[in-house]
């Protein structure tokens, strides 16, 4: 696993266990993470499963979107939209997700702390 924060990448899955336009959930450092493939900008995201409006870890179950260029989440209970690059509520400026560095490595999915 992770030894050491912010310096190593952790294989998460393979990269074949994601879904084009569709989330899963995985666990990383004890934190559920929501990781998402955006078949349109062919782009990996990887943000917090906990929805701080439905108060679950549901994120993985949103459905992606955009808007102005802007790719999100939006939570499957209360349809707020969460940025996936910046964890940003655009419904809600004040609540903002924690986001993880994702990448594409050797076909496995890979994440780290982002900094």
């Amino acid at each position: 696993m992770n030894t050491t924060a912010n310096t190593t990448w952790t294989d998460i899955c393979p990269a074949s266990d994601l879904t084009p336009n569709a989330g899963i959930c995985a666990l990383y450092n004890e934190q559920q993470v929501a990781i998402f493939l955006c078949k349109q900008s062919n782009s990996v995201y990887a943000i917090a499963n906990y929805d701080p409006f439905g108060k679950a870890n549901v994120l993985s179950r949103g459905i992606i979107g955009s808007t102005q260029d802007i790719t999100y989440v939006a939570s499957p209970l209360y349809k707020q939209r969460f940025n996936l690059s910046t964890g940003e509520c655009l419904d809600s400026a004040e609540h903002k997700l924690k986001t993880f560095n994702v990448r594409i490595e050797n076909d496995q999915v890979q994440l780290k702390e982002a900094s």
